[in-house]
């Protein structure tokens, strides 16, 4: 797999929580980190996506918002 976007991050997949029309997988990135991403079902099924299959995280935003708390 080539692709243009540099902010690839291998995973292995610890939960699919399946809705009607997409699921949020979780996948455990290592040092405790995981990532969720939000993506249709169809994509889950054509992707055979399973917990436990290593998958890429990738990255690819024209912009990151930033947040803190209103006590900080």
């Amino acid at each position: 797999m080539k692709l243009s976007a540099r902010n690839q991050i291998k995973g292995t997949i610890v939960e699919i929580k399946e809705g009607v029309v997409t699921a949020k997988v979780v996948v455990d990135i290592g040092g405790g980190n995981k990532i969720t991403s939000s993506i249709t079902m169809d994509s889950v099924k054509d992707l055979d996506l399973k917990v436990g299959k290593e998958v890429y995280a990738i990255v690819k935003a024209s912009s990151v918002m930033l947040g803190v708390d209103h006590s900080s």
